[in-house]
């Protein structure tokens, strides 16, 4: 097995090994070479102490010193550099109180989560894989090194992160990892918000968020995301739907693009639907007004994850509006563009037609020509360069004042009338025109 480190990683690694010491790139890059992906970081580790590693590099700094972390810095570069560890007892579920560096690197592998992330490599020695990490990368399996219910209750953001693994790389968990996940599920409590987002953000943005639905079946979403529980357990008895309210989000999150607006907005545009279920005389299963719900769902959501306020505010904007019809007229679409702002707009659009793509087939080809028609009305009226915001209106609150108008709420009142008259007609976007209309009601 040869991998193909940098050279920078390889110098270090080198230097390290002529002074007598032991250095490996490890963990995820490792991972990453063999499945032919672009590693994002390459880290190493080391028989060196910290202090042994420092005297060998003239830049460095300490990134975790009591952890046995630095950073070697090579022509503005930085590279993390770990003395093999012993972790001690782990008193929150996270952190161990304390560690004990080793010369071992077999006792450092083994406090790591996965076989695919237990692995070394160095040229002199070829790849270092103890716990049958290469076997599992051909079987396309993640398994804990070691026993489950240990490493997860050393550190329970793992079970988060062996979800995120499986949805990144396509691979299926190990069973007994699966009942280690399921037994330490609760301990997620624990892990902080900004954590947990993190790796949320990572596996619905993969290219099977749909493996939501094993973090469900294994009770991990209960802890921290019970919103998905409830449409898990909520039936949509109507002809536009053939899933319950959670699988239909699993297949609307998979038809849109992996954006991470797109992803989230498709994960809670359906909260709602639970607490606004209504079912009539016929059986037939009503959601009316859920779409105020979801968006205050989706709200309440992202501010317990610690999400960023741009982040809240497009994604709870998107969910608002997912279910926003119009019979394709340019003037509806431009009311559209006008209430839900030019930048999401195309947002908008691709949820719309993710949503569609996971209902029935009931409709759906109406449905679909419906947002087709839509697209190309938008096209138009962007080449057309028409008016939908105040900031593309031909006059601006100085030219009313300039025309007469008194400062005060009535110029801001006249601009949102102006506004509406041509997003109705386009034609009268000229500031002769709309000076001219300042004495009419």
């Amino acid at each position: 097995m040869n991998i193909e480190l940098p050279s920078k990683v390889d110098d270090i690694i080198t230097t390290l090994q002529e002074h007598g010491f032991e250095a490996y790139a490890v963990g995820g890059c490792v991972r990453d070479s063999i499945l032919g992906r672009v590693p994002e970081d390459w880290d190493i580790t080391t028989s060196a102490m910290p202090e042994e590693t420092k005297k060998l590099f003239p830049r460095t700094f300490d990134t975790g010193i009591e952890h046995g972390t630095i950073t070697v810095l090579i022509d503005h570069e930085g590279f993390e550099v770990t003395t093999y560890r012993i972790d001690g007892e782990y008193e929150d579920s996270r952190h161990p109180r304390e560690v004990t560096f080793t010369r071992s690197l077999k006792e450092d592998l083994l406090r790591r989560d996965f076989t695919i992330n237990a692995m070394a490599y160095n040229k002199k020695d070829g790849l270092i894989d103890i716990f049958g990490g290469m076997e599992d990368l051909e079987r396309h399996l993640i398994r804990c090194v070691g026993d489950a219910a240990e490493r997860f209750s050393e550190d329970a953001l793992r079970i988060l992160r062996g979800i995120r693994f499986a949805a990144q790389l396509g691979f299926d968990i190990e069973n007994e990892t699966k009942k280690g996940m399921r037994r330490l599920a609760h301990s997620l409590h624990n892990i902080s918000a900004e954590r947990i987002q993190t790796e949320l953000v990572k596996t619905v943005t993969s290219e099977r968020p749909q493996l939501l639905s094993t973090a469900y079946e294994l009770g991990i979403t209960k802890v921290f995301l019970p919103e998905f529980d409830r449409m898990m357990e909520t039936e949509q008895e109507t002809p536009h739907h053939m899933y319950n309210v959670g699988v239909h989000t699993l297949h609307a999150m998979k038809n849109a693009r992996p954006d991470k607006i797109l992803r989230l907005t498709m994960l809670l545009h359906d909260t709602g639907k639970p607490g606004f279920k209504t079912v009539d005389a016929n059986g037939v299963a009503h959601f009316k007004k859920h779409a105020a719900g979801s968006e205050n769902i989706a709200r309440n959501v992202l501010r317990r994850l610690k999400f960023d306020n741009d982040t809240l505010h497009k994604v709870t904007k998107l969910v608002y509006y997912h279910d926003y019809r119009m019979p394709a007229k340019a003037r509806n679409v431009r009311r559209a563009m006008n209430v839900i702002s030019e930048e999401l707009f195309p947002y908008y659009m691709e949820v719309r037609k993710a949503d569609v793509l996971a209902q029935s087939m009931y409709l759906r080809e109406e449905k679909m020509k419906n947002l087709n028609e839509i697209e190309a009305l938008y096209r138009e009226i962007k080449e057309a360069g028409q008016c939908v915001s105040l900031k593309e209106l031909a006059v601006t609150g100085k030219d009313l004042i300039e025309a007469g108008m008194k400062p005060g709420k009535e110029i801001g009142d006249k601009l949102s009338e102006l506004l509406a008259l041509v997003i109705e007609e386009p034609e009268l976007n000229t500031k002769e025109e709309l000076l001219s209309r300042l004495g009419q009601d």
